[in-house]
């Protein structure tokens, strides 16, 4: 076994305790919060595992051996350096202090182009402009209907309602697993042999497992921040959208863009919107400093990343 087999075995193990630790719970974090009182967390977490294992499994058996969904088209397979593994040690680090910061510029940044992390940045912001817009517009008419910061469901619907959010989170984790997954795999060979797969699936399935048992950590932070995100009707439609603006931007194209993004715009958009109908219980002094803090958190990840890519082009692994 070279060196450099053994710092992507390092890069993939890092990346997959910080990707799933940190992005999963901008997927799963709705759904821990609305059934964790409900279900055993071992039965959320076999719920999560499957939809996991059939996703990798079928975008290996569909893309001859790539798991990714494409998204690793445009960037092209290297040998893996000491520098490689260091950006998801990075975070990890920022992980274990509660910054959701974006997994798909602080990986893949250190394998891409610079032209292509400019691609990777102009579709991510427009991500977080549409999932915002899309957002407000449409819990501007929800909240005409109904008040999220109280569980006002019927009990006779609440099993509907249940059925409902755990089809939109399988779809949304589905969805997103098709994006992220490259910021995994890019450590791995682009045609896996069934033995890696398996052996992949296993990793991914046991980190699964401890964000489940730790309630998601302390990501999950930002979710229960929201109103009403501990309802299971508020999940649900969070889910939905979020899994559809997601599925428009993988078969948009194959560029890799941050999901982080994506899910910090519809919730800015969702909290403006709640606060505008309800002014006079929810007031804008609040919505701002809670988006704010956010918004900076994801600058924080985005200027790590840019700060990693220079540093290598430039300085480390400068080009002629």
């Amino acid at each position: 076994m070279d060196i450099h087999t053994i710092y992507a075995g390092i890069g993939f193990m890092l990346a997959a305790y910080a990707v799933i630790g940190n992005d999963s719970v901008q997927t799963l974090g709705t759904f821990i919060a609305s059934n964790i009182r409900v279900f055993k967390w071992y039965w959320l977490w076999i719920a999560a595992s499957v939809v996991l294992a059939f996703t990798l499994t079928y975008g290996w058996y569909i893309n001859d051996g790539d798991i990714t969904y494409g998204r690793l088209d445009k960037i092209p397979p290297v040998e893996i350096q000491w520098y490689h593994a260091a950006a998801p040690a990075i975070l990890v680090l920022l992980t274990r202090i509660g910054i959701p910061v974006s997994t798909t510029f602080l990986v893949l940044s250190v394998f891409a182009s610079t032209f292509i992390l400019e691609k990777m940045l102009v579709k991510s912001i427009v991500g977080y402009g549409l999932a915002a817009t899309v957002a407000y517009v449409l819990w501007m008419v929800l909240s005409h209907f109904m008040n999220e910061k109280f569980n006002t469901v019927k009990k006779g619907s609440r099993k509907y309602w249940r059925t409902a959010q755990w089809l939109s989170t399988g779809f949304l984790w589905f969805s997103w697993l098709s994006h992220d997954m490259a910021n995994i795999a890019v450590f791995l060979p682009r045609d896996l042999p069934l033995e890696i797969l398996i052996g992949a699936i296993t990793v991914l399935v046991f980190w699964l497992g401890v964000i489940f048992y730790t309630h998601g950590g302390k990501i999950q932070k930002i979710v229960l921040e929201k109103t009403g995100s501990r309802f299971m009707r508020s999940a649900t439609i969070i889910d939905l959208i979020y899994a559809c603006i997601l599925w428009y931007f993988k078969e948009l194209n194959s560029i890799p863009m941050s999901t982080t993004w994506v899910f910090v715009g519809l919730l800015t958009g969702r909290e403006l919107a709640i606060a505008t109908v309800h002014r006079a219980d929810y007031k804008f002094g609040y919505v701002f400093p809670l988006i704010g803090k956010d918004f900076a958190k994801m600058m924080l990840g985005l200027i790590v990343s840019v700060a990693l890519v220079l540093t290598i082009h430039y300085l480390i692994n400068p080009t002629p």
